[in-house]
């Protein structure tokens, strides 16, 4: 499945817009404001978020915020979509379209309003770069289900040997002497 790319895109608690990483500084980090490339110091105390990290809640699990962005993206054909202005019944509706099992209750209007003026101020400045998603811890953990029922990983003859070397490692890593 694709994705959209979200490295390095960044949204800061109190200040409006997006920002982009540019550098860790002494004090916090260096953003560059996405709508008029002006750089700032988010300082350390700031609730800088990481739109990669932006997940959706749904009745099943939670949707990362980029592939959200693709399921926009697929469904304006690449354009902009709806208004982060228009009506909370008309933010719901298209909301509801891309994602039919979002959860309701957690998720409020001010959320989508959200979603929708982001998607289209990283569409504005061409900055939604349509990837082939990588796979995850999480897709790994899916597939580890079948690796354990393998007659090789249940008689492995490591197994017998992690108790000791654990005995012999756990004094150290509590600082004891």
């Amino acid at each position: 499945m694709n994705t959209i790319k979200l490295k390095d895109i960044l949204s800061i608690s109190g200040k409006g817009g997006l920002f982009k990483f540019v550098a860790q500084a002494r004090n916090g980090i260096v953003v560059e404001s996405i709508e008029d490339q002006k750089r700032h110091i988010a300082p350390s105390t700031a609730r800088v978020s990481s739109l990669e990290d932006i997940a959706i809640f749904t009745n099943e699990e939670e949707l990362p915020l980029s592939d959200v962005f693709f399921l926009i993206h697929q469904k304006s054909e690449g354009n902009e979509t709806i208004s982060h202005k228009s009506t909370p019944d008309e933010l719901k509706a298209r909301f509801r379209e891309l994602i039919p099992g979002y959860d309701e209750e957690r998720v409020y209007v001010s959320d989508i309003r959200k979603v929708f003026q982001w998607y289209n101020q990283l569409h504005a400045h061409d900055l939604l770069e349509v990837v082939e998603k990588e796979k995850t811890d999480g897709d790994e953990a899916k597939d580890a289900p079948e690796a354990k029922d393998a007659p090789e990983a249940k008689d492995a003859p490591e197994a017998e040997d992690a108790p000791e070397t654990k005995s012999v490692e756990k004094p150290d890593s509590k600082g004891e002497i």
